[in-house]
């Protein structure tokens, strides 16, 4: 087929009203043992609480489990930690909460790198680029998105979506970033396993780019790509209900376009990104 086997995994929908999952792992020449588990789905109700945690996490992305238990609880919804810290974990947006426990042996086989970027006052395009995952409701389930940004610009350089948080989508995402604009001087992260793994801090390195990772539950080390994630909720994830992945993926494609070459940003003297980053 054209297309790879991570693209062809985007197209199954557990919610497809003639053909199941067996029948479009078939056709799309998948092993549904690869794919079963994460496309298989929550029920209605904890996609529900997902929606309702991510809108609040937007909102407040310093906000931690047992807050976000008590906020839900305050709308009269009978949960408890235990599932709202599988929801989160679920979600992609555990790491930057600060825990009880300590880290998994196989994220301590992980290097850790230090925060660079405190007091640094970014002074060009290519001086930081930085990344982040984010969560994204669809009507019948939900996908991951990564996007890399360049912190002087606003410029979102490269983005991916998948159904699962494997490190391959983070990595093509990078690779494409390299490709198009070369390097970056520091490149921050926050400590999630995509990030810290093998694969990723090799291209980082490889490339010759200084790796610079959040504070553990220090959402704001990352600011910038909190920001971003909050322009694509309200202006577009939020206003619209994406009945596929294909779906997402055309309307992230069309906002992503108007976020880098025609949304004015007030940070940027109503200038927009592309026109910074390209010294427009």
């Amino acid at each position: 087929m054209g297309i790879d086997v991570n693209e062809r995994k985007l197209l199954i929908s557990p919610a497809h009203v003639a053909l199941s999952i067996r029948q479009q792992c078939e056709l799309l020449d998948v092993n549904r043992s690869s794919v079963y588990y994460t496309v298989k789905g929550e029920n209605d109700y904890n996609l529900l609480l997902m929606s309702l945690i991510d809108k609040e996490y937007t909102r407040h992305p310093f906000i931690g489990i047992i807050k976000m238990t008590k906020y839900l609880q305050d709308l009269g919804h009978n949960v408890n930690e235990k599932r709202i810290r599988r929801l989160t974990r679920l979600m992609g947006i555990l790491a930057i909460y600060p825990k009880k426990k300590n880290l998994s042996k196989a994220n301590l086989e992980h290097k850790i790198y230090p925060y660079l970027l405190k007091d640094v006052e970014i002074t060009r395009p290519n001086h930081v680029w930085s990344t982040d995952i984010t969560y994204i409701k669809l009507a019948h389930g939900f996908i991951y998105l990564v996007a890399i940004l360049d912190w002087y610009s606003r410029f979102v350089l490269s983005w991916r979506i998948s159904n699962t948080l494997d490190v391959g989508f983070c990595i093509d995402a990078l690779e494409e970033a390299i490709s198009l604009y070369g390097a970056a001087d520091i490149f921050n992260t926050d400590q999630g396993a995509q990030f810290t793994s093998n694969g990723f801090t090799r291209i980082l390195l490889g490339s010759g780019m200084e790796i610079s990772m959040d504070g553990k539950g220090r959402a704001f080390d990352n600011i910038f790509n909190e920001r971003l994630w909050r322009s694509v909720k309200y202006e577009e994830v939020y206003i619209n209900s994406y009945q596929s992945v294909l779906e997402a993926k055309s309307r992230l494609k069309n906002y992503f376009y108007f976020y880098d070459y025609e949304r004015h940003h007030q940070a940027l003297d109503y200038k927009k990104p592309a026109e910074v980053y390209f010294g427009g």
